[in-house]
């Protein structure tokens, strides 16, 4: 008896050992299937945008860049022929994505010059934003008190120096503040204008002094009818004192950083990318470099 209870005791435990080597195969398998799934996702995504770029410099949401991809099985991609049988081989996979304008969003790192201290004017614009959002008062000033105590060189007690919004954290902004700011803020390498072709009201309102957010919506539902083109078009539809102190860096028509959104179900679980691009190169339709990319795995119906 005792020799019969090692047995199934061993017996046990190699099966148990080999099913959990089955489930990491498995799960190592999806990984990999998903990694190369949304790389050719982003490769996607990159393809359209140089196309664009080489179409000429203005970004708007009319262009085919700024059209979602509604999830939609992923052999409807990968079958050459419909009428093929092997069209519904294969695991369920299902690709959806999008591609967002950071431009169209408020750049905190134009908060600061090159020397990295504050610039007055910017720090305006943080504060109507904030206003607009009705955030508190004070989250303007922090924010740009923490960039700039952390862009001091030789500073050991400085914060670190936040690369995304999520980061502001460590400057120590409230996460609810930080989900305020998503969708209206960004922080990119460099300083950059906002795209009046595609910011919301809100960013508009905060980046044209004396804008109110009624003025901000005549400029959004113009550039619906027809983009703009050139700044001076801009200048024309904004209020007297904007056109003389409004400085020519602050907006543009075009946009250089861009997000890309990919996930993919496959199966029993949700593969989501996010990466962040440049347009370098001559007339903007040059390379797609990806300066940022951030990768996450969750089971449906659970929190991230």
């Amino acid at each position: 008896m005792v020799i019969l209870t090692l047995v199934a005791t061993l017996t046990a435990a190699m099966v148990t050992q080999q099913q959990r080597a089955i489930t990491v195969e498995a799960a190592e398998r999806a990984r990999a299937q998903a990694s190369w799934v949304l790389v050719g996702a982003l490769d996607w995504a990159r393809l359209l945008l140089r196309e664009d770029g080489r179409s000429g410099s203005i970004d708007h949401l009319g262009e085919p860049w700024a059209t979602p991809l509604a999830e939609a099985r992923l052999s409807t991609f990968l079958a050459a022929d419909r009428e093929s049988p092997s069209a519904d081989e294969g695991p369920e996979a299902f690709l959806s994505g999008q591609v967002l304008d950071l431009q169209a969003r408020y750049n905190l790192n134009n908060l600061l010059n090159d020397e990295g201290k504050q610039v007055d004017l910017e720090v305006d614009v943080l504060t109507r934003l904030c206003q607009v959002l009705g955030l508190p008062d004070d989250v303007a000033d922090r924010i740009a008190d923490g960039l700039e105590a952390a862009a001091q060189d030789g500073d050991d007690s400085a914060p670190l120096l936040p690369a995304n919004l999520a980061q502001l954290a460590w400057l120590g902004i409230e996460a609810d503040t930080i989900a305020r700011l998503e969708g209206f803020a960004v922080l990119l390498p460099e300083t950059s204008p906002v795209n009046v072709n595609t910011a919301s009201r809100e960013v508009l309102a905060a980046a044209v002094p004396g804008l109110d957010l009624g003025g901000a919506e005549r400029l959004v539902q113009q550039r619906q009818r027809t983009p703009f083109r050139t700044l001076d078009e801009i200048k024309r539809e904004l209020p007297a004192a904007a056109q003389e102190t409004l400085p020519d860096s602050r907006l543009s028509v075009g946009s250089r950083y861009f997000e890309v959104l990919g996930r993919l179900r496959l199966e029993d679980r949700v593969f989501e990318e996010r990466s962040v691009v440049e347009r370098r190169g001559a007339n903007q339709g040059g390379e797609i470099i990806a300066i940022q990319r951030e990768r996450r795995s969750t089971l449906p119906g659970r929190p991230n």
